[in-house]
């Protein structure tokens, strides 16, 4: 059927590859239409990508939410970005679709390729983030610094093949330069993760800070800290 044949133009056609490619240098007010109409985003007309290779199967970009330039996201099901986030430059989004005929992760049949970016939330520079599976942060929250890598998925060496899980990061959390998050794990709201951290396991105690090679708890945040009291996204 004709949806059937949209997908495979969508996943293997060249000539789709060099629309995809074209298009990123079409004047933003008409990309964003063809990028709604042939591509059905939900791209609000306050909302804004610049000169980046934008691809999820799906895409929602809410009210005044920017991707800068230089980013790529692409083979994953769905990016949702709510109001007022950004993805800024040079960042590698990334994942693996569900509803593939590739035996990889087909044992789990609840995998979501997803990321969801809060509102007021904010992902810097230069990070890779692998949406194998579902990367849920939450609002108010950065992605700061430089080179953090956020992974889903990995070798179960246990099973013999590959596997992911997903990542979670609340309301109110600041992640620091060149961390790595990985599958399974969570920080909890109104947390700080601090520079060159591994978080490998689920927190729940908010208002601390976690530091060190595997993340634990270091220090009490104090709760009259302005950053967790911010109405807006952007820090001058």
């Amino acid at each position: 059927n004709s949806t059937n044949c949209y997908f495979s133009i969508y996943l293997f056609g060249w000539e789709t590859l060099v629309f995809k490619i074209l298009l990123c240098f079409v004047p933003w007010k008409l990309r964003r239409l063809l990028l709604n109409k042939f591509f059905h985003y939900e791209i609000h007309p306050t909302a804004r990508i610049g000169l980046s290779y934008i691809y999820p199967r799906k895409l929602k970009m809410e009210a005044y939410s920017t991707i800068g330039h230089l980013n790529v996201a692409i083979h994953l099901n769905y990016i949702e970005m709510q109001e007022n986030s950004c993805i800024s430059q040079k960042n590698w989004i990334t994942g693996f679709p569900t509803h593939t005929k590739s035996k990889h992760f087909s044992h789990d049949l609840k995998r979501k390729s997803e990321l969801i970016l809060g509102k007021e939330s904010a992902i810097t520079k230069n990070h890779h983030i692998d949406c194998t599976n579902s990367i849920i942060i939450g609002s108010y929250t950065t992605i700061a610094g430089y080179s953090s890598q956020l992974l889903t998925h990995s070798i179960d060496i246990y099973e013999g093949r590959q596997d992911s899980k997903p990542i979670t990061i609340g309301d109110y959390c600041f992640i620091s330069t060149r961390v790595i998050i990985l599958g399974g794990s969570k920080l909890p709201s109104f947390s700080v993760l601090g520079a060159g951290a591994l978080l490998n396991k689920t927190y729940e105690e908010e208002w601390k800070l976690y530091a060190g090679v595997p993340a634990k708890v270091i220090k009490e945040i104090p709760r009259e800290a302005k950053y967790f009291n911010r109405s807006k996204g952007f820090i001058y």
